[in-house]
């Protein structure tokens, strides 16, 4: 049986409870799309993309933590390859989100950035995670690390 170490389950556990904030993001995008709250259409195609990139960008969070553990990675590396994903996905999202608030608001704030810093953070955990996923496929049969 396969068990989460105790970083994993920590970071597991928050990007769970932090899916709860893209439900409530999801209510808000309902009450755009029916009329109910005001909104340019760059809000509201902003509030689509960061809703969007939340959920997608949560779920491939888990994914990462899972894989993380699973490829024995710990130090920096597993640090990053463990946050990095869930990171990008509250990162990305807020960048979206804020950089668009303000009543009537039709092009991005000062806030905007937080997108691209997002998609750093998103690319640093993957580099590192799929690299090390990578190099531990690519060992000869039979070494140390190897694992079925």
């Amino acid at each position: 049986m396969f068990t989460l170490t105790r970083p994993s389950r920590i970071a597991a556990g928050s990007l769970l409870l932090a899916i709860l904030g893209i439900e409530v993001g999801g209510n808000y995008i309902l009450q755009l799309v029916q009329g109910s709250a005001p909104a340019t259409e760059f809000q509201l195609t902003f509030s689509r993309a960061g809703h969007g990139h939340a959920g997608s960008l949560a779920t491939l969070g888990l994914a990462t933590i899972v894989l993380t553990d699973a490829a024995g990675l710990s130090g920096i590396r597993g640090q990053v390859a463990r946050w990095a994903v869930p990171a990008s996905a509250l990162l990305m999202p807020a960048g979206f989100f804020l950089s668009s608030a303000g009543e009537g608001a039709t092009e991005p704030n000062t806030l905007y950035p937080l997108i691209y810093v997002g998609a750093g953070t998103l690319a640093a955990g993957l580099v590192t995670l799929g690299g090390s996923l990578l190099s531990q496929g690519i060992r000869p049969a039979g070494s140390a690390a190897e694992t079925p």
